[in-house]
């Protein structure tokens, strides 16, 4: 299976107040980090950004593309995502920019748990996270279909097909911390997590 990766990184970042792509994490900005840790697993990447967004500069081999409207949530950049891929590549992680401390074994693992499904996803407690997933580019009709009938909710998506739900017991040995799930989705999220890479601890 060839494997690529997709990068969201057109959220309004609401609760955050500015845009996370942009913001310095170390000697990098979180889009920048991500898209260099997740490169180590897989390519190509593409990066999903906003109409008019800023991104900060990439890799010539990153793939850049825009949502086709805006405010439609992970569906609507899942939909560029896999629309900007290679016809050559089966799968991708689909993650966000604001996961600065993703583990790429986590993502090998993922990846190695998609098997004859169509999506891995992690699942707790009931609570499914769309950008720590696999979507094959397969599921891409159903993605257009769902977006067409204005139904959003990636869970649509994830019962009109072959899914994995993937519990964090599975995912111990790759990532035992599951820091990869640590969204940084406040001031004080970021700051913490920026406290934690001063001190060695990331």
């Amino acid at each position: 299976m060839t494997s690529g990766g997709v990068v969201l990184a057109g959220g309004k970042s609401t609760r955050m107040g500015v845009a996370k792509a942009m913001l310095p994490f170390g000697a990098e900005t979180m889009l920048q980090r991500v898209v260099r840790l997740l490169g180590t697993t897989v390519s190509p990447i593409v990066v999903v950004a906003a109409r008019d967004q800023e991104l900060p500069a990439l890799p010539a081999d990153v793939i850049v593309t825009h949502d086709e409207r805006d405010a439609r949530g992970p569906l609507e950049g899942l939909r560029a995502g896999l629309k900007a891929l290679p016809e050559s590549v089966d799968a991708a992680y689909v993650t966000s920019c604001d996961v600065p401390l993703l583990v790429p074994a986590f993502v090998e693992h993922m990846l190695g748990l998609l098997g004859e499904h169509d999506i891995a996803v992690m699942a707790i407690d009931g609570f499914t996270h769309p950008l720590s997933a696999v979507y094959r580019r397969s599921v891409l009709p159903q993605v257009e279909e769902l977006l067409a009938q204005d139904r959003l909710r990636p869970v649509f998506l994830f019962d009109a097909v072959r899914t994995r739900r993937v519990s964090p017991d599975e995912m111990r040995a790759a990532d035992p911390d599951l820091r990869t799930l640590r969204n940084l989705n406040t001031r004080e999220d970021y700051e913490a997590a920026l406290d934690d890479l001063r001190g060695g601890r990331l």
